[in-house]
């Protein structure tokens, strides 16, 4: 019951901690014959990378890939796939004046209560930087998914107090902020010059389309495609929130107005967000997830201590001002775990047939 093991059919299991000697990942069930080197897995890991921009953390990480088990002559061989990357770049001692102290809003006294005993180097396991394998796994599953034509989009439309007025998925990869309307550019250079001033930080809010998802997947009543995608998103750090399609204004429409009238063609609307009952319908999976603000900022601020005392804490390191920013290839990496690992399930119980909807398209 450890928590670090991830999927049914198609199953991960992470491990590593933030300053540790590295971080690695185990996938079990991953189909044979599928081509696969790690410049695949490395296009993705770079997506997310530390240090890449003056609005990240300058930590500076390679996240070099080595596949160690799995592959043979550059084919998966449906054997477990064994994915490492070493840590180069802690920096403990930054850690070592909060060591005693726990951080507000975060994991620190938590994982105290209940282990009695932490890595309090940068979080350890409960860092961000346990997400890179999350990273190198889901890249697999974007490889396998593509097959059947499934493109996965993640984007930012909220930052703070600065919010996309329209929004373009295809922009988010133009820009360091992952932001879907490119005329906001200057108003976030502009509030991360204050931020990193201040030595502060802020939420975001992202959003994930996949398109092509394949009809008939999810399963009732448990594990309906929606409820596997919220917990995925969820597991993210630092999520407080997720939402699937039109939520947003459901409070401000009727049923008549909501309910994604059908004809011979097709849906009329995609207020469902792509997933009917909590199986997917063929229309696009729309889902949106609020990030709050990074907890560990150089802004003083109050807590206790292992002996219950309260004292000042000013966290020293390398942080970002905003961890949405570095959270959309996290969030297309779990998207695509948790449909690779439906596809799997949904081809176990129905076959190879592709479900069709009675559309005369």
């Amino acid at each position: 019951m450890s928590g670090n093991t991830f999927g049914k059919l198609f199953k991960i299991t992470t491990f590593g901690e933030s300053h540790g000697h590295a971080l690695g990942c185990i996938i079990d069930g991953c189909p044979p014959n599928l081509e696969l080197s790690e410049a695949d897995i490395q296009f993705e890991l770079d997506r997310r990378k530390p240090g890449q921009s003056d609005v990240t953390t300058q930590r500076k990480e390679d996240d070099a890939v080595q596949i160690l088990s799995g592959v043979f002559e550059g084919k998966t061989l449906g054997t477990p796939i064994s994915l490492l990357i070493f840590n180069k770049d802690q920096q403990s001692k930054d850690y070592s004046n909060i060591k005693d102290s726990f951080r507000p809003n975060h994991a620190d006294i938590t994982y105290q209560a209940k282990y009695g005993h932490r890595d309090y180097r940068g979080g350890g396991r409960s860092s961000a930087r346990e997400t890179a394998m999350r990273v190198a796994a889901g890249a697999i599953a974007k490889k396998y998914l593509a097959r059947y034509g499934v493109k996965t989009t993640g984007y930012v439309s909220q930052i703070g107090h600065v919010s996309a007025d329209s929004i373009n998925p295809s922009s988010a990869n133009e820009n360091k902020y992952f932001f879907a309307d490119l005329s906001k550019l200057d108003d976030l250079n502009k509030m991360f010059e204050e931020l990193i001033a201040e030595g502060n930080s802020v939420g975001a809010k992202l959003g994930v389309c996949v398109e092509n998802c394949p009809v008939g997947l999810g399963e009732p009543v448990f594990d309906k495609l929606n409820a596997d995608l919220a917990k995925a998103i969820m597991s993210i750090n630092a999520v407080k929130s997720v939402s699937i399609g039109n939520a947003e204004n459901i409070l401000n429409l009727k049923g008549s107005e909501i309910r994604d009238e059908i004809r011979s063609d097709g849906f009329a609307s995609n207020n469902a967000g792509g997933i009917l009952g909590g199986i997917s319908n063929g229309d696009n999976i729309d889902l949106d997830f609020l990030i709050k603000p990074t907890s560990s900022i150089k802004k003083k601020g109050k807590t206790v201590d292992k002996d219950g005392n309260e004292v000042d804490i000013e966290v020293t390191g390398r942080h970002d001002p905003c961890v949405g920013i570095r959270a959309v290839p996290i969030a297309e990496a779990m998207v695509n775990l948790v449909i690779m690992d439906h596809v799997l399930r949904n081809r176990a119980q129905c076959g190879e047939v592709n479900q069709q909807l009675p559309f005369t398209k």
